[in-house]
């Protein structure tokens, strides 16, 4: 049984939680504690104020229950489904203390990642129609890269490595450092066999001819074809034949990806399903 994002990356996540917990409440919400006894109950509601693909209730869900595990939260719309301008999300009883102290953790989360994941469905459904993937890349917000792949993966995306130390991927600095596509593989595999390690390696190149030597090294993980124009990502993929999965990436928008998702090749990177995503308007209101 295959694990949830959650359940893969829970220390990640938590951590985040408690981190951003503190960052914002500190020794306190006094506003709150000012306002109300511990024992004063309310119900908040999550209403949408535009319609989106609902990403961030299992975080939301996670914020509560590390906060004040008395809240219920009931669901009314679950992660990765497209609701209205008006919907309502989820609603959720408890300490109005802590309803208030954890209010804006939940929207900017929810905000953020439904907007990633809205904008995420919406390139997936450009290329539907070939088997292309699209994957996200390390161009995250800082000490938020957890939710936001965890968005991307809620919108019908796929996770590229999560950070450098879970894939090798040899990039154009490595390459020129090393002198060239040959040498760097040839090191790259040199040391995980003299360290016992099993990472997967993706290795870019930039010409028909790197593509080529790539071909010397049928145990890549995949070959990124960087920059590259739709007619050389046409040829780049006929040379490949099937024989390693292939990356397009760099400069990659709405206004290309269909084009080069009917190149043939299997993956699509975008930096903009993280970077450029529009948070999602909603907003947690008494019920």
């Amino acid at each position: 049984m295959n694990k949830s994002f959650y359940e893969q990356y829970a220390t990640f996540i938590d951590h985040f939680i408690a981190e951003a917990l503190h960052e914002d409440i500190q020794d306190g919400d006094f506003s709150s504690l000012a306002s109300f006894s511990r024992q004063t109950e309310g119900e908040l509601v999550l209403k949408l104020k535009e319609s989106a693909i609902v990403a961030g209730v299992e975080l939301a869900k996670k914020i509560y229950a590390q906060y004040d595990n008395s809240i219920h939260v009931k669901v009314h719309h679950k992660d990765g489904v497209l609701a209205d301008q008006g919907d309502t999300v989820f609603s959720v009883k408890g300490s109005v203390q802590s309803l208030l102290a954890t209010e804006r953790l939940v929207l900017n989360c929810m905000q953020r990642m439904s907007g990633i994941a809205t904008l995420t469905r919406s390139l997936v459904q450009k290329v539907a129609h070939t088997p292309c993937k699209l994957l996200d890349t390390r161009k995250t917000t800082p000490n938020f890269r957890y939710p936001e792949k965890w968005a991307v993966l809620i919108g019908g995306g796929v996770n590229h490595r999560m950070g450098l130390f879970d894939m090798i991927m040899l990039k154009d600095n490595h390459v020129d450092f090393c002198g060239g596509i040959r040498p760097t593989l040839e090191k790259t595999f040199t040391y995980l066999k003299d360290n016992s390690l099993e990472v997967p390696v993706i290795v870019e190149t930039r010409s028909l001819h790197e593509v080529k030597e790539c071909l010397m090294f049928p145990q890549l993980h995949r070959i990124l074809l960087d920059n590259m124009s739709v007619e050389l990502l046409e040829e780049a993929v006929a040379l490949v034949d099937g024989k390693i999965p292939t990356e397009a990436s760099g400069n990659i928008s709405s206004k290309n990806l269909e084009a080069i998702a009917e190149t043939g090749v299997d993956y699509a990177s975008l930096g903009a399903l993280t970077h450029s995503a529009k948070n999602i308007d909603m907003s947690l209101v008494t019920a």
